[in-house]
C-alpha cells in the first residue's frame, strides 16, 4: 500500500515539474516608436499560437513574451511581427509590410520615440 501511494505521489510530482517547463519567457528587439505600434507588435504576438503573453515596451524596443515551447518558437513570433511591418534583430519587414504601418510609425528614417505623442 505505501508502494503504491508512493509511485502515485511520485507520478504526480514528475508530472507538474515537467507542466512547469513548457512556458518560457523571453524578450525581442522590436522596432517601433509610438503607441498604435505598440498595439500592432503585440497583437501580432498574441496572434501567434502558444504565446501567452505579449508587451512592449515604447522607450527600450523590447517585447517581453511568455510562449508555450511546445506551441511555437521565437522565429514565429519574430516572422509574425515583421508580417505587420515591424523590423527585430534578425529578420527585417519587407517594404510593402513597412509601407502598409501608419506614416507617424514609420521608424527606419527617424527612430525617435514618439509614444508621448499619440
Amino acid at each position: 500500500m505505501k508502494t503504491t501511494i508512493l509511485s502515485i505521489v511520485m507520478s504526480l510530482f514528475t508530472v507538474l515539474i515537467f507542466a512547469q517547463d513548457k512556458n518560457k519567457k523571453m524578450t525581442f528587439d522590436v522596432n517601433g516608436k509610438c503607441g498604435m505600434c505598440k498595439e500592432r507588435i503585440e497583437e501580432a504576438a498574441l496572434n501567434v499560437k502558444g504565446v501567452k503573453y505579449a508587451s512592449w515596451d515604447i522607450p527600450t524596443h523590447q517585447l517581453a513574451v511568455i510562449m508555450d515551447e511546445r506551441k511555437t518558437d521565437p522565429m514565429k513570433i519574430k516572422t509574425a511581427l515583421v508580417a505587420v511591418g515591424h523590423d527585430t534583430k534578425e529578420l527585417k519587414a519587407t517594404e510593402e509590410a513597412y509601407e502598409s504601418v501608419h506614416p507617424c510609425c514609420r521608424y527606419r528614417e527617424d527612430n525617435s520615440d514618439d509614444g508621448a505623442d499619440h
